[in-house]
């Protein structure tokens, strides 16, 4: 069953890469958000630990709901283009996506987990998601899938975490969940100024303004 939501959270991850309009790149990141959602709940049943329950439910109610509902409400308010202005096209984004993948899993499998097929593939799943997420907010030019490309690294970080330490400690977390959500709502409140002021959001049209 782990296998089967891992795998899931790998196409959903996939797909972000690959996604070429804003409300789609906010999508993939709800799915992504509510499979390793599932992962933690998975872990919290099996383990049988509170504080894993309770960071089930953070994440629920922060990057299955609020998180992704916020950033469609400040797409709707700024009225922004919905293409995301791409460094890559599909196919070669596509391309690295795939490199990134079996880069994650010689490195989980030969150095990290040799031996352990379900550690190998958690391991290469939670790398490959750190690695879509620095992509994304490199080679895509507007700020908002910029900061959808942070969370996906904290995601891929956050997988990590759980799998070799066999999770944070709990006020940990909590303390993480808390800066992240801030931090959403803080470069909110500036993609909303900048746009704004610029009329947009294309971080590539901002260089233009260095003297």
């Amino acid at each position: 069953m782990q296998t089967i939501i891992l795998f899931a959270c790998l196409v959903s991850t996939y797909l972000m890469v690959i996604a070429k309009r804003m409300p789609a790149l906010i999508m993939g990141f709800r799915y992504q958000s509510f499979f390793l959602f599932l992962v933690t709940l998975l872990m919290a049943i099996a383990e049988r630990r509170i504080d894993l329950y309770s960071i089930a439910g953070l994440l629920l109610a922060l990057k299955v709901v609020l998180i992704p509902g916020l950033l469609y409400r400040i797409v709707a308010r700024i009225k922004a283009n919905e293409n995301l202005g791409l460094f890559l096209n599909t196919q070669l984004s596509l391309l690295c996506a795939l490199g990134f993948t079996c880069l994650s899993w010689v490195f989980s499998a030969r150095l990290l987990a040799p031996g352990n097929v379900l550690v190998t593939t958690t391991l290469t799943i939670a790398f490959f998601m750190v690695l879509a997420g620095i992509f994304l907010m490199i080679f895509r030019m507007t700020a908002l899938a910029q900061i959808i490309g942070l969370l996906v690294m904290e995601n891929g970080m956050f997988l990590l975490a759980s799998t070799v330490s066999g999770g944070m400690p709990f006020f940990v977390e909590i303390a993480i969940f808390f800066d992240v959500f801030v931090s959403v709502l803080i470069m909110g409140f500036f993609v909303y100024r900048i746009n704004k002021l610029f009329t947009h959001v294309d971080v590539n049209k901002l260089s233009r303004l260095k003297g």
